[in-house]
């Protein structure tokens, strides 16, 4: 099956008869009317949670609503044989966007024909000052991982660790994890300390492939903090590096080596 049809299936095991006759009947109708519908889907579809094991392109339905699933399906409904049409009801949609239909695009650029071409859309994203949003581009969703440059996924992660928001949620963080971005945690780090506060001990899972004698001494700082995550996080970095210093030195700290052993970075994850 292709997109659209497995997006309808997941559809048909959670909306209710009534609904689905509302989806069936949109999902056939015009171009228009495909848009009326995207925008006028939250009073005729419900907001329960979707229940799936389904995954398509990296996204895990389980976190969505029904409401903003169908959305999504109406997007993937639209005619992509005339490219040039194709874009442009779609950059309507994105400029005429209240917030949960901007959620709903975003949370859907993987599905889109022609993902590249909606990667300013996705940094806008990031650059937004709402919420649920920048949310709907940072968390779960694979475009990021897949299309962002590294200076724009570097961007992504540090706003998370600068609001303080699970950066865990970030789909390809360990696999993207660069030595731009850990020098940019360091710094952060530093410039919070010199005000008298931290960053989310998660973060340093980011330095952990890259220590090097300047950012191994902020792991130190870490053993030395008064914080038990902070030293956790520290045993964690030197459990997980190849760096030999921070292998020698996390001999140092027996108890913390002893409690690590059988644990990850999702122990940290809130």
């Amino acid at each position: 099956m292709n997109v659209k049809d497995n997006l309808f299936e997941v559809i048909k095991t959670n909306a209710s008869q009534k609904e689905l006759n509302w989806i069936e009947t949109k999902a056939t109708s015009s171009l228009q009317s495909l848009q009326t519908a995207f925008v006028a889907t939250p009073r005729f579809v419900s907001k329960t949670s979707v229940n799936t094991f389904e995954k398509l392109k990296g996204i895990n339905f389980n976190t969505w609503n029904l409401d903003k699933l169908v959305r999504s399906y109406y997007l993937v409904c639209l005619d992509v044989a005339d490219e040039v049409s194709y874009t442009k009801t779609l950059n309507t949609l994105f400029e005429t966007a209240e917030n949960n239909e901007a959620v709903a695009l975003i949370s859907s650029l993987a599905l889109l024909e022609h993902p590249e071409n909606w990667l300013l859309r996705a940094t806008d994203a990031v650059r937004s000052n709402i919420g649920i949003v920048f949310d709907a581009i940072a968390f779960e969703n694979p475009y990021p991982q897949e299309f962002f440059s590294e200076l724009a996924w570097n961007q992504l992660v540090l706003k998370c660790i600068f609001n303080d928001k699970p950066i865990h949620k970030i789909q390809g963080l360990d696999d993207r994890a660069n030595k731009e971005l850990a020098i940019s945690v360091s710094n952060l780090a530093h410039e919070r300390w010199a005000a008298g506060r931290t960053i989310p001990p998660q973060a340093w899972r980011l330095v952990t492939n890259f220590l090097d004698e300047t950012i191994f001494e902020d792991i130190k700082k870490l053993f030395d903090s008064e914080d038990n995550k902070n030293q956790l996080a520290a045993a964690l970095v030197c459990k997980n590096s190849g760096f030999l210093p921070a292998k020698n030195e996390l001999k140092k700290h027996i108890e913390l080596e002893q409690k690590v052993k059988d644990l990850s970075w999702s122990f940290l994850e809130v």
